[in-house]
Formats: structure tokens, sequence, C-alpha cells
């Protein structure tokens, strides 16, 4: 027995209404990409992965997450950290391709082998193994056990009925079928690492599956990372200190929508913004008669990651203007020299910020959004 999907009332299907409203427009706005998709798209994963790990302790910066997915060495993370981002890009990208499989469909060994992707660079974890024994969630505060997972001997059944689940044809809002997921897995606990993040991982393919936006576009995983005491609190009220599905799953249900409107609201916002600062900078490369590429180097200096000629060549190596090693040197000397970037450090630790003058671009874009609607869809519902 898992969880069971609570039955949905008028306030979370007019929940589910305006989110379902905001992905149609999303996914009219990313259906023919523009230019500057791909620097978007980039820029979305990173927050995932670093949403994720953060939850786990994993502290890297964006662009340290965009720097490890283009296969670049990042500047400001240990060994460990490192490592477990690499595992979670790997694994998120293999959801990617999941995410259009014809043929798809959920099993034991998926679970494991996405758990052998994330986890493997350490082999205390059992990496594609579930656990040997009991297991306890601690409160890292004071020690105390805040959650014990499913017995043992209990974990093949429950996993083998999670993906019975999964593959039934489930007329459900894909979105608390996804939601659900998370919590199944989550609550089970089937490994002795990584299930916060292999619950998260799940859900997002849960979700891309559906088709309507990609996985890096309907990800909620930004939004845990941001909330994080919001999201261990909603799991230890509907978990109750140990492994028991009868409990109510409304709370989650509840907290998974009301992250799925407030993402859907960011990510708009960002598109926008993301369409504007593009068009900006357009202008500053035709003005100062600079080849087009370096609107990535630009871009990305705007939205303060650190510009390093690895990364402005990995991400020139998608499109069809790949440079070399000394193009990209030139290039980011002379948009220094313009006054556009900042150089830091030296050899291999070099890196370029955004100068005043660009920074400029972007903070007059900030500066014009509108207020934020944080409100909670559930502030007064029963």
């Amino acid at each position: 027995m898992l969880f069971a999907t609570p039955d949905l009332g008028d306030r979370e299907l007019e929940v589910l209404g305006h989110i379902g409203e905001l992905s149609e427009k999303l996914r009219i706005r990313l259906h023919d990409p523009q230019r500057w998709y791909g620097s978007l798209r980039r820029a979305q994963f990173a927050r995932a992965v670093q949403g994720s790990n953060s939850i786990e302790g994993y502290e890297a910066a964006i662009d340290d997450a965009a720097a490890i997915e283009l296969g670049e060495a990042p500047l400001d993370v240990d060994e460990e950290t490192r490592l477990a981002v690499k595992g979670y890009c790997d694994a998120m990208t293999y959801v990617l391709q999941l995410s259009s499989e014809p043929n798809f469909h959920y099993g034991e060994q998926l679970i494991k082998s996405l758990h052998f992707i994330m986890t493997s660079y350490d082999l205390k974890n059992r990496p594609g193994l579930w656990r040997a024994g009991a297991i306890y969630v601690r409160d890292e505060a004071t020690g105390g056990v805040v959650y014990e997972g499913a017995d043992i001997d209990d974990v093949p059944a429950l996993i083998h009925e999670f993906v019975l689940q999964l593959n039934h044809e489930n007329p459900g809002p894909q979105i608390v079928l996804a939601g659900m997921a998370h919590l199944n897995l989550v609550m089970v606990h089937p490994f002795r690492d990584g299930n916060g993040r292999m619950a998260r991982c799940l859900q997002t393919l849960v979700m891309a599956r559906n088709g309507v936006l990609s996985p890096v576009f309907c990800s909620i995983e930004e939004y845990l990372g941001r909330n994080t005491q919001a999201y261990y609190d909603v799991l230890a009220k509907v978990g109750r200190g140990s492994w028991d599905p009868t409990g109510d799953a409304m709370p989650w249900v509840r907290f998974i929508l009301a992250a799925h409107l407030r993402q859907a609201r960011t990510l708009q916002r960002r598109i926008k913004e993301s369409e504007r600062l593009w068009d900006d900078l357009e202008e500053v490369v035709v003005h100062n008669r600079l080849p087009e590429r370096t609107l990535n180097a630009l871009y990305d200096a705007a939205m303060a990651f650190r510009v390093r000629n690895g990364t402005y060549r990995a991400i020139l190596a998608d499109t069809e203007e790949e440079i070399t090693d000394q193009v990209a040197s030139r290039d980011l000397k002379h948009l220094t020299e313009l006054g556009l970037l900042l150089p830091h450090g030296t050899a291999r630790g070099r890196f370029y910020t955004a100068a005043p003058q660009l920074a400029e671009i972007r903070r007059a874009i900030v500066e014009g959004r509108d207020p934020r609607d944080n409100s909670d869809p559930f502030a007064d519902a029963a």
C-alpha cells in the first residue's frame, strides 16, 4: 500500500486551472525557440540542479552548476560537491532523453539506474541498490530522528507497486500524479542516500512525460531549493515520523500545486526579461561591431554568471560557430577593452564578470518588473 492521491476540491481544481493556463502560455512562447532560448534553458537547468543539490547540503553557484553541466571545471566547489552536482546533471540529462522516448515504461531497474547515475561517485551510497537495512532521517541541528523509512523487507514490493502505478493510464492531473510519485518514493526511502534527489528528479520525469513543457521548464526543483524549510515541514506533517501510507496527503498536494504556480509565474517573468535583455544586448553588439557569437558571453555576464574561456567555447560548441581557445580569448579581451566585461584572476583561474555598463542594462530590466505574486493560493483553505 502506498499513499493515496486525495480527492481534489474546488480550490485545488481552481489552482490547477491557473497552472494550466500559465503552462499553455509558456508552451506557446517556447514552442518556436528564439535566439535567447538556449541561454535561458541552460540557466534553468543549472537552477534546477543547484536547487535540488542545495537541499542535501551540496552548495554550488548557478554558474558553477552550469559549468559542470557543460563539462567544464567549476571555480568554487569542492570535489565531493562537484561529483554530486555532476551526478545530478547526468541524471537530469538522462531524464531529458527519456521524456520523448516512444516505447518508455517505468520499472524498478530504471529507478535503480537513475540512482546509480546520481550517486555512483561514492560507493558507500550503494549506488543502484536498495538499502541494506533500516534508515532514519535525522534533524541536523538536534541529531534526533524525525522519520523512519519503510521496513527493508517491504521495499521491493512497495517499489514494484510504485512502478505499476506509474505505468497505469491515470486520467488525473499530471502535476498531482508527479507530486504523489515524489511523495511515495521519498517516504519509502528505498536507498541509503540520495532519496530526496531521486524523488525530485523522478517528479520532473513524470511531469515531462506529460509533454506540456520540457523537463527543464516544468521542474520545481529550484523552488524547493529556495523553500527548503517549508518543503521539510510539509513532508514531516504528512510523514508523521515513520512510514504510514494511511496518512492524509492533501497538505503535500497543496504544497506542490502552490510550488508549480509560483515557479510558472517566475518562468513567465524570466522569458519576458530574457527576450528584452537579448534585444538590448543585440544593440550593444551592433553598435560596437562585435561578432554575433559574443551575445552568449554578454548574456551570461549580464545574468551574473562568471564567464570563462572554456564555458564560452562550450556554449558555442552547440551552435554553428564553434571557436578555438585563441578566438575565445580574443573575444573576451575585446569585450574587456570595450568596458563590457571585467577580468578577474589569471591563467586557468581567469574569468570575467559584467562591467558597470553591462550590469546597468540588466538592472534597468529588473527594476521594471511587475510586483511578484507570492500569495498562498490555499492560505484560507480548510
